[in-house]
């Protein structure tokens, strides 16, 4: 795939919150999760204007539309949490997600924090593992009963600018 810039990463606006809670919702259905799964997971997927006006939450777009956004969550001097990542359908596995996610390190650097704390959907230990991940814990689900969600963390300090 030829990269011609035809995209930008920015800030996200409180006024995209609508389509930013429904782009969480396809992303995650992507999996392949039932319908009673996302019900289940809609409060949690749901990103209000408090959220984008309190947290640094950018949106990666091309010339027509949002394609992903992240979210980055205050935790402790040291630590910060990746509390949203996602990308459209149609453009999973074409490097958006990579796109994201290395801004989120960089900007988490740059706000001074040297962990990245995620908790991470199962199907997605692949992508924060090669992101620099490693498990450190597990999680219960707060939406899904006897669900463990995996926990990773990211060095930041260690990263290498690109």
């Amino acid at each position: 795939m030829a990269d011609t810039q035809k995209w930008q990463i920015r800030q996200a606006l409180p006024s995209e919150v609508e389509h930013l809670s429904e782009l969480a919702l396809r992303s995650k259905s992507y999996w392949g999760y039932s319908d009673q799964f996302m019900q289940a997971c809609l409060e949690e997927l749901t990103v209000d204007e408090h959220h984008i006006e309190n947290n640094p939450t950018f949106v990666l777009e091309d010339s027509r539309d949002i394609i992903g956004f992240y979210s980055l969550e205050h935790i402790s001097a040291p630590e910060v949490e990746l509390s949203y990542l996602f990308v459209e359908p149609d453009f999973i596995g074409k490097g958006y997600g990579r796109k994201l996610m290395m801004h989120a390190q960089e900007k988490a650097q740059q706000l001074g924090y040297s962990n990245m704390i995620i908790e991470g959907d199962p199907n997605a230990e692949r992508f924060y593992r090669s992101a620099g991940g490693s498990v450190v814990g597990t999680k219960k689900s707060a939406s899904i009963p006897d669900r463990e969600l995996p926990i990773f963390c990211i060095r930041l300090e260690k990263l290498e600018k690109s």
